[in-house]
């Protein structure tokens, strides 16, 4: 695409400057073109480049506490980022990738600076434009929630109109109903049990289904496979996908007693039935070797879970890895710790740090840990119990906006 061909998301990024100012900023910002999977921006980093989406679509990820990766949202064609780098030298607050092939309009703060001198007009709209994106920013999140409370309730005035008659509304229920069994049986009923280790779970659902999903599988005599996930997305959407990701961990699981191939084999597979983007999958997948208490595991942008042994203060797992289903490219290294008798593992989703009271105020990992800390030596079932009532306290009545899942696993005492 030539400059030329720019001027139409010029005119409507810049709109109300006239055409001989519009001419100069063709003339001295650059056309870029980039292939998918290219950083524009890294977080972290200081830059002083302004970006206006010509075409294409592209990831906002922030890297957050503790090494945790969220995507922000996704951006299109007209759609500007980078701005504040001309005014100031903080650092990027995020990442942005391109997920396609994309053309961006780039103004540099050298560019900038020249129309502060010799163009005051579109100087003024680019001020414009960041004081607006500034102010979006700000109420995004207000705007988002206040969004999908309308739609919630627009949804529900439809569901209400359609279930006019009784029939039709029992109808509904039942299949909501069938649709929460079918995903209650994809999950484990009695989790297997050993002599050296046990394990106890947790999941409480945001609506009647769900996303999240655990598991404990018996590879062979020696090994167990522990898992816990996250799809990213609610209802019947997430419940889908959630089936189709754990029948493909269960699959692979007995092909390799390597957490970072069997998770590399389910992304694959997930590529393969992904329509977008927009569905991806948070995952922690190790493998235990019993007679060693060596657990092996690969972490998949999902939260890294709790360690505690008797005496010590509660650690955090480290490793890095990206959400699986998203981007065709994912490279995940593999990790070991050992489970000392009397050790506990603590797995969990979002839904349990992300859980708010009526204060608007966060549970935690600080919260999660210290409960683990004080209450570490009790039996696997006991503490995931002991945990689970502290969030309920905690919430008091607020509502639950994100699956809660917990899976814990105890090196029974010698």
């Amino acid at each position: 695409m030539t400059k030329t061909g720019a001027t139409t998301i010029i005119k409507t990024t810049f709109a109300g400057v006239d055409e001989e100012t519009l001419n100069i900023l063709r003339q001295m910002a650059s056309l870029k073109e980039y292939p998918a999977q290219t950083v524009l921006c890294r977080q972290g980093e200081i830059e002083h480049t302004f970006y206006v989406v010509v075409n294409g679509r592209l990831s906002v990820v922030q890297r957050v506490d503790e090494g945790e990766e969220r995507l922000l949202g996704l951006l299109g064609s007209n759609a500007i980022f980078g701005e504040m780098s001309l005014i100031d030298n903080s650092p990027r607050m995020a990442t942005v990738t391109t997920l396609s092939p994309t053309t961006v309009l780039e103004i540099t703060e050298q560019v900038f600076d020249q129309l502060v001198v010799n163009s005051p007009a579109i100087a003024y709209a680019v001020v414009q434009r960041i004081l607006a994106s500034t102010r979006q920013l700000d109420h995004r999140s207000i705007e988002e929630l206040k969004n999908k409370n309308e739609a919630l309730e627009q949804a529900y005035e439809a569901l209400q109109a359609a279930q006019a008659k009784l029939v039709e509304k029992e109808r509904l229920e039942r299949e909501l109903e069938l649709a929460a069994a079918v995903q209650r049986d994809l999950l484990p009923g009695d989790l297997p049990q050993f002599p050296d280790y046990r394990f106890a779970a947790y999941l409480q659902p945001a609506r009647q289904v769900g996303g999240d999903f655990y598991d404990v599988m018996v590879l062979d005599e020696e090994h167990a496979g522990l898992l816990i996930a996250d799809v990213a997305d609610k209802g019947f959407h997430a419940a889908l996908f959630m089936a189709v990701s754990r029948t493909l961990f269960f699959q692979e699981s007995r092909y390799s007693l390597s957490p970072a191939v069997v998770a590399q084999a389910v992304h694959s597979g997930m590529m393969g039935v992904a329509k977008s983007a927009d569905s991806f999958v948070t995952a922690f997948y190790g493998v235990l070797h019993r007679p060693s208490g060596r657990l092996t595991y690969a972490r998949a942008g999902h939260d890294r879970p709790l360690l505690y042994r008797p005496g010590g203060e509660v650690e955090m797992l480290m490793g890095n890895g990206r959400f699986l289903g998203m981007w065709s490219a994912l490279s995940l290294d593999e990790y070991d710790i050992y489970l000392e008798p009397g050790s506990r593992l603590v797995m969990y989703s979002d839904g349990v740090t992300d859980a708010v009271n009526p204060y608007g105020e966060r549970y935690g990992v600080d919260r999660l840990r210290r409960v683990l800390q004080e209450n570490g030596r009790l039996p696997a079932a006991e503490l995931k119990n002991c945990i689970a009532d502290d969030i309920a306290q905690f919430r008091q009545n607020a509502p639950a906006f994100d699956d809660l899942t917990l899976l814990v696993v105890e090196a029974v005492s010698e």
